[in-house]
């Protein structure tokens, strides 16, 4: 009896002084394993008579659970030590501001685009849009493009194959063709303005095959030259934020316009700046001209009674011209570094009462 007590003392005395699981694990084996010291006891119950065996059994069979009950105590212990250890060294403290991400930037074409519409829209314009992909007479005849016309050719416009009806589809030059829809669709009189992509064969510098144009038309009773030069000088003032404007027009040919003008602003370029309303340098801004009465005829209307004027201008040249930027083409490039540079805050949405920039 005094044997199996100091075994299970020191048995014990080993269980408790376990410093982790694999610790404890040695003196399970030590103790219950094949050729553990109370696994032995219980094989020499077989070689006792039946008396000493009916003493002596319990004895060791109590010893044997006493001493796997410390051990499952023990192992529990040491298994939320372990936990406890483990969420210390991984602690995530919520308290710590977020790691920064980076945030997205408006487009300057688009920022563009939205300074434009805010500033037609308090003249009284309205928004169309048309399809991108166009037909010849949408395009051209309706524009009164002459059937030779260079710009009908492959080296300028991008045409997709002929269709069963022999008629060539083509991605549209500009935005043009909404006002001609618009025409054909409404009742004047008529206020809009075309926002959109466009394409053409071209591409360097200041080119790319792809790029946006915004279009104007106003079609009324009596309009006439001067309404369109205040349209135009008024929108300049706006778009580059300065009441300091000079213009000059220029003349110039558009097949849809008779007489047809280029817009040009007076402006400083020294220093690498460019400074509208001041300096000696001109700038070509946009075209412009009186709507053909031919185009007025192609869509339905008589041109004895309505006439209007037109003007074009492209998007990503005056965002070069207004921001900086060197490239057009860098702007159609995807770096996320260009635009983290150049880009705009969503939450700075051009307004009228807010300002545009």
């Amino acid at each position: 009896m005094s044997d199996l007590a100091t075994l299970e003392a020191e048995i014990v005395s080993a269980v408790e002084a376990s410093a982790d699981l694999a610790g404890l694990d040695a003196v399970r084996v030590t103790a219950l394993g094949k050729s553990g010291s109370i696994s032995a006891l219980l094989k020499g119950l077989g070689a006792m008579g039946p008396d000493e065996r009916r003493e002596q059994g319990p004895l060791i069979n109590g010893l044997r659970d006493r001493v796997q009950a410390a051990l499952a105590e023990r192992k529990t212990a040491l298994e939320a030590a372990a936990l406890d250890a483990q969420l210390a060294a991984e602690r995530l403290d919520l308290t710590l501001p977020a790691p920064p991400r980076r945030r997205g930037s408006v487009h300057p074409t688009m920022q563009v685009m939205d300074e434009m519409t805010a500033i037609f829209a308090e003249m009284g314009f309205a928004v169309a849009d048309g399809p991108d992909i166009e037909d010849d007479f949408h395009n051209f005849t309706a524009l009164n493009f002459p059937p030779k016309h260079p710009a009908r050719e492959t080296h300028d416009t991008f045409f997709f194959s002929p269709n069963e009806a022999g008629e060539r589809m083509l991605l549209r030059t500009h935005t043009s063709p909404v006002q001609i829809r618009t025409m054909v669709s409404q009742t004047p009189p008529i206020r809009i303005i075309a926002p959109g992509r466009t394409y053409r064969k071209d591409s360097d510098q200041t080119h790319t095959p792809m790029f946006h144009q915004v279009e104007g038309l106003v079609i009324d009773r009596n309009i006439h030259m001067g309404h369109l030069k205040w349209t135009l000088e008024t929108f300049v003032g706006r778009f580059f934020e300065t009441s300091d404007v000079v213009t000059r027009f220029r003349p110039h040919h558009f097949p849809f316009t008779e007489p047809s003008a280029e817009l040009d602003v007076q402006c400083d370029r020294t220093g690498g700046e460019l400074k509208v309303g001041q300096g000696s340098s001109w700038l070509e801004v946009l075209g412009c001209g009186m709507v053909h009465p031919n185009v007025i005829k192609n869509c339905g209307l008589d041109p004895d009674e309505w006439q209007g004027f037109a003007f074009g201008m492209g998007v990503d040249r005056l965002a070069m011209l207004k921001y900086g930027v060197p490239d057009l083409r860098d702007m159609f490039a995807s770096d996320v570094r260009w635009l983290a540079h150049y880009g705009f805050s969503p939450f700075a949405a051009p307004s009228a009462a807010g300002g545009l920039s």
